[in-house]
This record gives C-alpha cells, sequence and structure tokens, in this order.
C-alpha cells in the first residue's frame, strides 16, 4: 500500500498574491485615478489639472508598487535564501522562525538546511494584527500544523535554546513600540550567547516610499530596528540588501 501523498506547499507569494492581500487599496487608487479623470472634465482649468495630476499619481504608484512587488516577490533572490549564507556562514542551527499571521520562511528553510531543528511560533492575533491583508493571507496560507501560538511577552521556547531566530516580514506588524520592544527581549532570551536575529523588512526609505507612496509608512524606518535590537542587548553585525527594496540584518547576542 502506497503512502498518502502529501501535497506540496503552496507557492511563495508573488505579485498575484500581493494584489489579493491588498486588493482594498488597490481598488482605492483606481477610484482614485478615475474619479480625477472624471472630475477633470467638468472642473474650471487650474482645478481640472489639479485633478489629472492626482489621477495621474495614483495611476503612477499603482504602476510602480505592481513593478516593485514583481521584482522583491517573483524575480529577486528572496525565497531561495541564496543571500542567507552572507548572513549566517554556519548555517542556522537550532532556529525560531516568528510570524505574525503568514508564514513563508519555514519551509524554505527546512528544505535549505533540512538537518536542522527549527520551532514556529504564530503571534497573529486579530485584536493586536488588525490589517485585513494579513487575514486574507492567513486564509491562503494556514499555519503548518506544528505551529506554536505565541505572544510578543511570551515566546514557547526555553530560555538560551535557539542558535537562530528569523522575522520575515513580520514584525512592522506590530504596531505598538511597547510590543516590538518585549519581542525583542523574548527573542534575546530566546537566543543562546553569541546566537543571531535575522530581521527581514521593507524599510521607511526613500527607495520604498518612492515605488510605494504613502504605503512605505506601513514600514519602520531602518533607525527604528537599530533601536530595538540595541535596547535588547543585540549587536548589528550584517547588514544586506535583497532586490534594492528589501533589508536582511543580523543582529548577535554577545557571547558572554
Amino acid at each position: 500500500m502506497s503512502a498518502p501523498t502529501v501535497p506540496p506547499p503552496p507557492r511563495p507569494s508573488g505579485v498575484r498574491e500581493v494584489l489579493a492581500y491588498n486588493w482594498p487599496m488597490y481598488a482605492s487608487g483606481l477610484f482614485a485615478m478615475a474619479g480625477g479623470l472624471a472630475l477633470a472634465t467638468r472642473l474650471p482649468r487650474v482645478p481640472a489639472a489639479l485633478a489629472r495630476t492626482g489621477a495621474l499619481t495614483a495611476a503612477a504608484l499603482l504602476v510602480s508598487s505592481t513593478a516593485a512587488s514583481w521584482w522583491v516577490y517573483d524575480h529577486s533572490e528572496l525565497y531561495s535564501l541564496d543571500w542567507l549564507s552572507e548572513l549566517l556562514p554556519d548555517g542556522p542551527g537550532d532556529h525560531l522562525v516568528v510570524s505574525t499571521g503568514l508564514d513563508e520562511t519555514s519551509h524554505p528553510l527546512g528544505a535549505r538546511h533540512p538537518g536542522t531543528s527549527h520551532t514556529v511560533v504564530d503571534l497573529y492575533d486579530p485584536a493586536i494584527t488588525t490589517e485585513g491583508s494579513i487575514r486574507r493571507a492567513r486564509r491562503r496560507v494556514p499555519p503548518r500544523p506544528e505551529t506554536l501560538p505565541g505572544r510578543p511577552s511570551r515566546l514557547p521556547v526555553a530560555t538560551g535554546s535557539q542558535d537562530t531566530a528569523f522575522a520575515v516580514f513580520a514584525l512592522h506588524e506590530l504596531r505598538l513600540a511597547t510590543d516590538r520592544e518585549t519581542l525583542f527581549a523574548e527573542i534575546t532570551r530566546a537566543l543562546r550567547p553569541g546566537g543571531t536575529l535575522v530581521l527581514v523588512e521593507h524599510l521607511r526609505d526613500w527607495s520604498n516610499t518612492a515605488v510605494f507612496g504613502p504605503g512605505a509608512w506601513h514600514f519602520l524606518p531602518r533607525r527604528e530596528w537599530l533601536r530595538l535590537a540595541h535596547s535588547a542587548g543585540l549587536r548589528a553585525v550584517t547588514e544586506r540588501q535583497i532586490a534594492t527594496l528589501v533589508t536582511a540584518f543580523a543582529f548577535q547576542r554577545s557571547p558572554e
């Protein structure tokens, strides 16, 4: 009798999924574009020019954000993890994956490093993680069966038990600075001396603002991640760009 067929893991999110997760934002952009063009036909010359400018700006942001999503999620090395050896030349060892509703990291990590032990902790709480895009993404990619629930103040792993912790596009969803500070302290507790936090995020910077417009304000600036790491006793050791728009940090706990 043959073993049951295990379904393959879902394809990592690309531009198609980004559009599905964030369709209200794209719909608003299309509405603003159409509304501006329609108003321009009914307004005097100067207001009409302003309306057309607003419509063209909305159209440009729709195109640039979609192109940027394709570049990062479909075209770059993000999901192949080819960039990881630069941050972790000795591999991840026993590692913790922290998500806030959408985990697309643990499977490629396990495939790339099959001999390592991993723990996946999901901090998703609909009262805290209020973004509709997360709810829609979570329906498409439900948590893996072995995923453990957690809170920023409590990661269900032993103190000093992890060589590496991964937080990929996850921690910016904690909108309160106190929650982020608490979680960074918890991650430090979970890491062994000399252990590493790998943090991957879009930043609120000029390049992301140029392509995502006001949407870039959902991201956090580089100085905030450095502040959080420093306050938790983690030292920045490596920083790498992925597809220009994403930054991967390696923060290390002191060897003591």
